[in-house]
């Protein structure tokens, strides 16, 4: 069973800038592709970034392409999510995910793992 631990989180001004970091441990198969979604208060929980290892092809959400870059070592077990500009609508829970599977890895049917998420609160 993989287990993801994601830090970094917290409380930022609207325009501020914070990184999220993801550790997974307990691997016994390579990941195919890593990612980062979010849920906010009464939302559907959405992608944000994913990364598809090999190839190193990264996906964004539309609401954040451009302030937001997801980046990872796979030999490190870790992905990240640098958040710049950041906006009052990005508040939200957010939540790393991976999977070992070939798959669709722009959706979030295509994880198996999840970790317990971290609270990002931008306020105005």
């Amino acid at each position: 069973q993989v287990q993801l631990v994601e830090s970094g989180g917290g409380l930022v001004q609207a325009g501020g800038s914070l990184r999220l970091s993801c550790a997974a441990s307990g691997r016994k198969f390579s990941s195919y592709a890593m990612g980062w979604f979010r849920q906010a208060p009464g939302k559907a929980r959405e992608l944000v970034a994913a990364t598809r290892w090999s190839g190193g092809y990264k996906y964004y959400g539309v609401s954040v392409a451009g302030r937001f870059t997801i980046s990872g070592d796979n030999a490190k077990n870790a992905v990240y999510l640098q958040m710049n500009s950041l906006k009052p609508e990005d508040t939200a829970v957010y939540y790393c995910a991976d999977t070992p599977r070939s798959t669709d890895w722009s959706q979030q049917s295509g994880y198996d793992y999840w970790g317990q998420g971290t609270q990002v609160t931008v306020s105005s």
